[in-house]
Formats: C-alpha cells, sequence, structure tokens
C-alpha cells in the first residue's frame, strides 16, 4: 500500500501546484477529477493499442543501434503518449463550457499528464520497487508534467484563437519534442555519460513550463 502511494503521491502534488495556480476562476473538482481518469485510464488504453500496432508495423529490436532509439523516444513513446493525452484535451476538456480561459489548458492538460503519469508510476513501482518509485518522483513525473504544461499553453491560448488548428498542433508537436528528447539519452545509455542530456531536457523544460504558466493570461 506505502509502495502504492509513494506512486501515486507525486502526481496529486503536482495536480496540486497547478491547481493553486489558477488565479482567476477554479475549475470544478469533479471535472478535474474526470479528466485526471481519463488520463490514468483511456490515455493509458490508446497508448497500449499504439503500441502494440507499432510493434507490428515498425519492430525495433537493435537496442544498441541510436537510429532505432531514436525512432523509439520521439514517434513510438513520445508521439502515441502525448497523442493519446492530446486526443482527450482536445475532444473532451477543450469543447467543455467550463474551459473558458486560456489557463484552462495548462490545468486540463496537466490533469490528463499527471492520470497517465500515475498509472504509469503504478506499474512501474510494482515491478521494480521503491527506488524505482523514487527516482520516478524526482525525474519522469516532473516531466510528464512539463509536457502537460507547454502542450496546455498552445491549447489554452486556441481555445480563443482563430489559428484554433495550428496552436493545438503546436501543442503537440512540442510536448512531443521535449518528450521524446528526454527518452532519447535515456534510451541511449549505452554511450557513457549522454544520460545527462535528459536532465538537461527535463531542465528546460521546467524553465519554459514556468514562464509559460507566468504568461498564459
Amino acid at each position: 500500500m506505502n509502495l502504492l502511494l509513494f506512486a501515486i503521491a507525486p502526481t496529486l502534488i503536482i495536480v496540486l501546484y497547478i491547481y493553486l495556480k489558477d488565479k482567476y476562476k477554479k475549475e470544478p473538482k469533479r471535472l478535474l477529477l474526470y479528466n485526471f481518469l481519463l488520463g490514468a485510464i483511456v490515455s493509458i488504453l490508446i497508448t497500449t493499442v499504439m503500441y502494440y500496432g507499432f510493434s507490428i508495423l515498425l519492430p525495433l529490436t537493435n537496442q544498441t543501434s541510436v537510429l532505432q532509439q531514436f525512432i523509439k523516444a520521439f514517434f513510438v513513446v513520445g508521439f502515441t503518449e502525448e497523442l493519446s493525452k492530446y486526443l482527450i484535451v482536445r475532444y473532451y476538456a477543450q469543447t467543455h463550457k467550463e474551459f473558458d480561459e486560456p489557463f484552462d489548458g495548462i490545468v486540463y492538460a496537466v490533469m490528463v499528464s499527471m492520470g497517465f503519469a500515475a498509472t504509469e508510476n503504478i506499474f512501474y513501482a510494482l515491478e521494480s520497487g521503491m527506488p524505482t518509485a523514487v527516482l520516478r518522483a524526482f525525474t519522469t513525473v516532473p516531466a510528464h508534467a512539463t509536457f502537460g504544461i507547454l502542450m496546455g499553453y498552445f491549447m489554452g491560448k486556441a481555445k480563443f484563437s482563430k489559428n484554433k488548428t495550428v496552436l493545438n498542433l503546436v501543442g503537440l508537436l512540442l510536448a512531443i519534442i521535449f518528450h521524446g528528447a528526454y527518452n532519447f539519452f535515456l534510451f541511449i545509455d549505452f554511450i557513457p555519460g549522454v544520460w545527462i542530456g535528459a536532465f538537461i531536457s527535463l531542465l528546460i523544460g521546467i524553465i519554459l513550463s514556468r514562464k509559460a504558466i507566468k504568461n498564459i493570461n
């Protein structure tokens, strides 16, 4: 039980942080919960199906191929996971009447992202134990939060813009790029020291996310 709580706790801390940053009109807690659960269940299911499709259409078997790990990081993991989150924000949250200010893009994208991260964390924690749960609490979970914030920033702008489609897709693309970069440096850990690139990517994502939260309205 303690392991499961520790796996979920980092996502809830980030959810609370973003909720408190919404200074103008708080979103209904029920709707926030729905988006979190959609991320935790539906987004995971979409990702799983897409992973299965990629494994058939694009089998990547060479674990020491930089090119194959690049494809895996950006086009398999980054694309599928961020698209699964994007679809929920775009076709559920963004169409809701409560999505009535640009900051709501960040709020709902983070809710979906943290739902996804919570389920993913539970799987990893059950498989690998507390050390993995602790490591992910300070790395992967904040990374998922930054992907959600960067995506949500543009999706929040898109809701109230004539260039809705373009801004929505910019948000998706930016999340994929940062997600792909973070994973790529971890996937090519067979090259000594290159893993540091993942933390540089995360740091840049955190800096941009802070600016996005500050300047969204």
